[in-house]
């Protein structure tokens, strides 16, 4: 990690987004593909409808997950000089967007392990071409916990700083074991000894709403719900009493939920175990194991990847941790802060001390992802916003102002989820 907190006027910030999302065309994912399942892919492929406009031929939007020349220009022009990378576009077998396709059943499994393994390969190799910059997220499942130890195996052996995404377990999802089973402890036993981070992405997790007209609603209103359940599960469980050194971060889920919910938790949890009851219903002395209460847990193991962060996830930065919260701009989707992240930040956090900035924008990231900021100091010298700029506090928004900026800006403590425009419900 290295380096200092910028502290004159004139120095520069060295930002890493803690979230953007990056993925391959299907015909790069092709070469990626183990040659087994290349007549299935074809097969797929020729049948597959994208409802998502910015991935459609023809429009160049698509670009940006992949094109170098594209993102680095788009990135360094919004002051962005590192990058924890999660999936993005469609891989190989996969029935919609990699983040909302739920796990895969029995039938589909072993295609779509297949599909992720491509992912995992040339997202390597595409971090690989500017390593200093980009740490990529690999993706496992979790149908077979012995294949899911070998691929977080091959994520380490093959230097994926980013660690893997943890794949949420909707509650209408039966085949596969949910987070709090104890068989999952070899994986996290494995995962703890490797050092690599556990990122649980928010949208995921959530229920098949059917084919409503009221689906994306309900979706758009319960995902942040769906997505704190992995914290606590893991919590309730007991895996973080049993494996303490875990790293678990939770990224583009906000944070303003976060004070109320642990809250929350501690009262029931310390009054179980005090008491062993709440109301009528009685707990056992095995199910009131565990010495962490979701504070505690929080404090020890967990880390928070606050993407375009609302003024609310502002003013629990303090909750969270000076050194737990890390911030993110969500590229290259419409609901984040490209192109306006400068602006965005100066909404948010122009007040905060530049050494408060300093590791809340880039040295948070860079201590839990590995990323080398001497290695970036040269570039953020030249594209990195200044102390400066990010101490002027924004009175008016610019043209056009990206969706992550405008969100809240006006209305102050609105924390409205929006969905892209470039997705139907049948992205869904």
């Amino acid at each position: 990690m290295t380096a200092t907190a910028p502290a004159a006027p004139t120095d520069h910030f060295t930002i890493i987004s803690s979230d953007s999302h990056a993925g391959a065309s299907h015909a790069t994912y092709r070469e990626y593909l183990d040659k087994a399942y290349l007549e299935d892919f074809d097969a797929w492929r020729n049948k597959y409808k994208n409802p998502y406009k910015d991935l459609a031929p023809g429009d160049d939007r698509r670009l940006r997950n992949w094109d170098d020349e594209m993102r680095n220009s788009q990135q360094e022009t919004d002051g962005v000089v590192g990058e924890v990378v999660f999936p993005n576009t469609v891989p190989p077998f996969f029935p919609s967007f990699v983040l909302f396709a739920p796990p895969p059943p029995p039938d589909d499994y072993e295609h779509r392990l297949a599909g992720i393994r491509a992912h995992n390969r040339w997202l390597t190799d595409w971090c690989n071409e500017f390593p200093e910059r980009r740490a990529g997220v690999g993706q496992i499942f979790l149908n077979d916990i012995d294949d899911a130890i070998a691929d977080v195996r091959w994520i380490k052996e093959n230097g994926l700083r980013g660690g893997i995404l943890l794949p949420a377990v909707p509650p209408d999802v039966k085949w596969v074991k949910p987070l709090y089973d104890p068989e999952y402890d070899r994986l996290w036993k494995v995962i703890e000894e490797l050092e690599i981070q556990i990122n649980a992405h928010g949208g995921t997790g959530v229920p098949d709403y059917g084919k409503y007209p009221s689906s994306m609603l309900l979706y758009i209103m319960e995902a942040s719900f769906y997505s704190q359940r992995p914290f606590v599960q893991l919590v309730l469980s007991g895996v973080f009493d049993r494996f303490p050194n875990l790293k678990f971060v939770m990224t583009e889920n906000g944070c303003a939920w976060l004070p109320g919910l642990i809250a929350h938790m501690d009262a029931m949890m310390s009054s179980i175990r005090s008491g062993g009851a709440v109301g009528e219903i009685r707990y056992t002395a095995d199910e009131r194991k565990g010495s962490l209460l979701a504070s505690e847990a929080f404090a020890q193991n967990c880390w928070m990847g606050v993407s375009q962060p609302g003024m609310a996830d502002a003013r629990a930065m303090d909750f969270v941790g000076q050194d737990r919260f890390m911030w993110g701009s969500d590229y290259p989707h419409d609901e984040g802060t490209y192109p306006h992240s400068r602006e965005a930040i100066r909404s948010r956090f122009h007040e905060l001390a530049p050494d408060v900035k300093f590791k809340i924008l880039g040295a948070n990231a860079a201590e839990l992802y590995d990323f080398d900021l001497d290695a970036l100091a040269p570039l953020a010298r030249q594209v990195g916003p200044t102390v400066a700029e990010l101490a002027e506090p924004l009175t008016e928004l610019p043209e056009n102002p990206s969706q992550g900026l405008a969100r809240g800006y006006a209305a102050s403590d609105s924390s409205d989820k929006v969905l892209s425009d470039d997705m139907d419900s049948s992205a869904l």
